[in-house]
């Protein structure tokens, strides 16, 4: 086995995932920056830095797929959340679909 050929491989594949987790994580609920990498890291075991997080929801505003709001906090500063567009609902759909369409594929010639 070529074990560096597979971590940069796993790397490939988080990294071309991260758009979709975002969006699956965002269609539950409303979260701000922190909050949306905790949950990513809970349920997917996936460590996202800040630097990768936020250029990516800047991504995600440009292509419609996310809105920000600012929601001010009885202490501390104020928090920006994220949350989908109906854009965004439509085409998670559509990604959901994809994914789904690539993994009878994969399943198809394992």
């Amino acid at each position: 086995m070529n074990q560096e050929f597979i971590d940069k491989w796993q790397s490939q594949v988080k990294k071309g995932s991260l758009s979709f987790i975002v969006l699956l994580v965002l269609k539950e609920q409303e979260l701000y920056g922190y909050e949306l990498i905790e949950k990513i890291k809970n349920v997917t075991s996936i460590d996202i830095a800040e630097g990768t997080l936020y250029p990516l929801m800047n991504r995600l505003k440009t292509e419609k797929l996310l809105e920000s709001k600012w929601v001010e906090q009885e202490t501390g500063i104020p928090r920006k959340y994220y949350f989908l567009t109906s854009t965004g609902i439509k085409t998670l759909s559509e990604m959901k679909k994809q994914w789904t369409d690539l993994q009878t594929i994969i399943l198809k010639i394992m």
